[in-house]
């Protein structure tokens, strides 16, 4: 009787939950959208040469793949409200470091900073999985894919703000370039007060209260993520998944700006460029949330790197033509945004609740450490085969997931054929003993 009565509550918790994560991914996305593509010419200016300008990408990066696992510890131990102020909190710090850099011209500052600045990408993946916290419906895919999109009108409007970031940084007298920092600043602290206020009570909270109070809470290590992995292969295929199409996405997206403006594509094209995969990655994502809902989340996983296959060839052998690229990228980002909506929904259904949080660090750190790695190795790539052959090279993480996919259903299979089995014997032994 109690628990139907909490069923209704649960629902209407989760319908707010969604609401709220969507409402602040928004402004979110405004405070990060242009961070970076500024953050890469404060690099270059602070340290005095161009081959730093890629830094500010990479600490952004590395911060982001740091403060995951801390956050997700946080989240379980306080809740989502508490870890996704803490996150905002400290990319609000960085933001302010990055004005502070730029005043002094400290090219170490500047650096810290920016791996502070990443804790807000870490914040934003954590946002997605509070979507999924409450065991309220089985829309996990959908529900997930829905904070995921909320991050389309940040990304894509957010680069559009320097210009003015800058007349609002002029008029506060702060150093060229930083106007759109503080209009990070301004977005987070509008971000965090939306989840602050609006995620009462804590959807994670919620859900620990719903299962055993008197359980003893787990050990949160990488070491107790990597063990909860073994023990459910799934959950270690969707992490897989994850980890190695961001690693596409980034490598290839990365030394598209540069290929452009080696064969000539004016700065409009190369934004466009950029913008049209940037809605590819989030516009379509509920699309995918749905899929994996209907058809199956492996099975959308699947759908991802067919469309990953298609972004390659059209970005790769068309790699003169900039309609061909700019089709590339655009498919580049729907891949991208099929397999990792659909991996996610895949690893917050198969992991125990006393082990979410824990795996879902780990995997955000990984998946940012990829994105990281194919960044880093992208123009060494380009350099010696070309557009290409980055395309080419970019095709291996495809393959190594298409053939996780195949053990994975290869065990599905087995796993259930054995249960059938088993469910057979007691049938058998209750009819040799009726006869």
């Amino acid at each position: 009787m109690s628990q139907t009565a909490k069923q209704p509550d649960i629902q209407a918790i989760q319908r707010r939950t969604v609401r709220v994560l969507t409402a602040g991914q928004v402004f979110s996305g405004f405070g990060l959208g242009s961070t970076l593509s500024i953050g890469s010419l404060l690099a270059k200016e602070l340290s005095g040469t161009s081959a730093w300008a890629g830094a500010a990408a990479t600490f952004s990066t590395l911060g982001a793949a740091a403060w995951a696992i801390p956050l997700a510890r946080r989240a379980y131990a306080k809740g989502r409200r508490m870890a996704l102020a803490t996150g905002a909190a400290i990319a609000i710090s960085g933001a302010s470091l990055i004005i502070a850099a730029t005043a002094l011209k400290f090219f170490p500052l500047l650096l810290v900073a920016l791996f502070l600045l990443g804790a807000g990408s870490a914040t934003g993946l954590q946002a997605r999985f509070a979507a999924t916290d409450l065991p309220a419906s089985k829309s996990t895919g959908r529900d997930l894919s829905i904070v995921v999109w909320a991050t389309t009108v940040g990304a894509v409007v957010g680069p559009n703000l320097f210009g003015p970031g800058e007349v609002l940084g002029a008029w506060l007298g702060l150093p060229e370039m930083t106007g759109p920092f503080f209009v990070t600043i301004l977005s987070q602290i509008t971000a965090t007060s939306i989840f602050w206020f609006g995620l009462r009570p804590d959807p994670l909270q919620t859900a620990q209260k719903l299962g055993d109070a008197k359980a003893a809470k787990p050990k949160l290590s990488i070491g107790t993520a990597i063990q909860t992995l073994k023990a459910y292969p799934r959950a270690a295929y969707a992490v897989a998944t994850i980890a190695l199409s961001h690693m596409v996405m980034v490598s290839v997206m990365s030394m598209t700006p540069a290929h452009l403006e080696q064969h000539g594509a004016s700065l409009v094209v190369v934004g466009f460029t950029i913008s049209i995969h940037i809605a590819g990655m989030y516009a379509f994502s509920p699309i995918f949330g749905i899929l994996s809902d209907k058809i199956g989340q492996i099975q959308t996983v699947i759908l991802g790197q067919a469309i990953y296959i298609a972004a390659l060839l059209f970005a790769g052998i068309g790699m003169d033509n900039e309609q061909s690229v700019l089709l590339g990228l655009f498919l580049l980002g729907l891949g991208w945004s099929a397999a990792t909506v659909s991996a996610a929904a895949l690893l917050t259904t198969t992991l125990p609740r006393e082990q979410k949080t824990n795996v879902q660090g780990l995997s955000d750190s990984l998946m940012n450490l990829s994105g990281a790695l194919g960044g880093a190795v992208a123009g060494s790539i380009m350099a010696a085969l070309m557009f290409v052959g980055l395309n080419m090279a970019a095709m291996v993480p495809v393959s190594l997931i298409l053939i996780f996919t195949g053990v994975t259903l290869l065990r599905g299979r087995r796993e259930k054929a054995a249960a059938a089995k088993e469910d057979e014997v007691p049938a058998n032994l209750s009819t040799t003993y009726l006869e």
